[in-house]
């Protein structure tokens, strides 16, 4: 082997490439802009890898294994808690600091990450404006529409308790717009079953029920860190700002989960 050609710390992580990718568009260079444009790249980083990790855990949960879901699903879980505490970081930025370079960003807007509505459609939520957002973007479009065929967390899961042995119904995806499942009275009935007699399925529906009010956080923060920056100002790219965001907090993917909290 070429000993300049072995592996290194700099070349296996691309360190190199890595380092010229934040490229501030202010002119002349607004100081904060280089924060701003880590702290987004560091979360589509983060987007990556908890679609990597979703990828695994349906097929784990598929398979009936337990404590392989349970794993992903932990780790998935420190990484959210990762990213909302990326949000303190982001804060120590003013409105007036980030109004400085938010003119230059024109169309850019976190509306816009494919990644993360790529995560919101293996949950199960659906909009078709969301797709429609990318039609410029045919390759980026295609993205979406390729994971609206695969399966949900919740289907996977309830595909897992079938393995187990439960009658769980597969849910039906009955909505276009918002969650695709209905709740189920019927898999809630099991559910209290499961959750009683089951106590390795019963951690998986608490793991999940973590992840779904880790995400709640995440948008709570996401909307009080854009509240606090911009005020009630439109978004970039035209969004509707905090607006929009206030409307997608307290919409829980696993509703099912929820509703039994009541019948014990």
């Amino acid at each position: 082997m070429d000993p300049s050609k072995s592996l290194t710390y700099t070349s296996y992580l691309k360190v190199k490439e890595l380092l010229e990718l934040q490229q501030p568009e202010s002119e002349p260079e607004e100081h904060d802009e280089m924060l701003f444009i880590i702290i987004h790249q560091v979360y589509e980083l983060w987007f990556k890898q908890i679609l990597h990790e979703f990828d695994k855990l349906r097929v784990d949960l598929e398979a009936g294994k337990t404590w392989s879901s349970a794993k992903t699903l932990r780790r998935v879980l420190t990484i959210l808690k990762t990213m909302v505490s990326q949000i303190d970081v982001l804060e120590t930025m003013t409105p007036l600091e980030f109004n400085s370079f938010r003119g230059f960003l024109q169309n850019a807007s976190g509306f816009q990450s494919v990644q993360f509505r790529e995560m919101e459609i293996i949950c199960g939520m659906r909009s078709p404006h969301v797709i429609n957002v990318h039609e410029s973007q045919p390759d980026l479009q295609q993205n979406l529409l390729d994971r609206e065929k695969e399966s949900t967390l919740w289907e996977s899961f309830c595909a897992y308790l079938q393995k187990r042995g439960y009658n769980i119904k597969i849910p039906e995806r009955a909505n276009e717009q918002g969650l695709v499942h209905n709740p189920s009275e019927y898999n809630q009935t099991k559910l209290v079953e499961i959750m009683k007699d089951d106590p390795e399925a019963a951690l998986l529906c608490e793991l999940l029920v973590d992840y779904d009010e880790g995400l709640m956080e995440w948008r709570y923060r996401h909307v009080k860190m854009v509240e606090r920056t911009i005020g009630t100002k439109r978004g970039t790219g035209g969004s509707d700002g905090s607006k929009y965001l206030r409307q997608t907090l307290n919409n829980p993917i696993f509703p099912d989960l929820w509703a039994i909290r009541a019948k014990f």
